[in-house]
């Protein structure tokens, strides 16, 4: 499971000209589900998103998590991130999970992030959506579940 954090001021999903999901102060979570992801790349992501330390506490240092900031996330599904640009110019999605298979894990997806008791709005999987942000700082970090091993938290 791979994704990108943005730190942001305010973000806004629309699908056909309609606003579907809306978020001041908070992180835009774009998620790519890949080949062979389960329940421990998913536990692991939303913890580490959800205690990402990257909002200014009063010293203007770096600090504090979304929840401690009264923030919200809006996660929005992105098979694109796991598009491999080695070779040629048009990107390989070989490494992505399959889409039947991902719409049938993307509600656990949205469940666990919804379980960390943080405010959250998402994307409609699997639409052509337009993603509105306003990136704070800017702060922009990549995670991926599979560097993860022999690391804790």
């Amino acid at each position: 499971m791979r994704c990108v954090v943005q730190r942001v001021r305010e973000a806004r999903v629309r699908v056909e000209g309609r606003t579907t999901a809306s978020l001041g102060t908070g992180l835009v979570v774009f998620v790519g589900l890949a080949r062979g992801d389960g329940g421990g790349d998913l536990d692991w992501l939303v913890g580490k998103v959800a205690r990402l330390r990257v909002f200014d506490d009063p010293d203007g240092r770096m600090n504090l998590s979304v929840d401690q900031v009264g923030g919200g996330l809006c996660v929005v599904s992105q098979f694109t991130l796991l598009g491999d640009c080695r070779r040629g110019n048009r990107p390989s999605y070989v490494e992505a999970m399959p889409v039947e298979e991902a719409r049938a894990f993307w509600p656990r997806v949205e469940a666990a992030f919804r379980a960390t008791g943080i405010p959250c709005v998402f994307g409609e999987f699997q639409a052509q959506m337009a993603v509105e942000l306003v990136n704070d700082g800017p702060v922009t970090l990549v995670l991926d579940s599979r560097s993860r091993q022999g690391v804790e938290g």
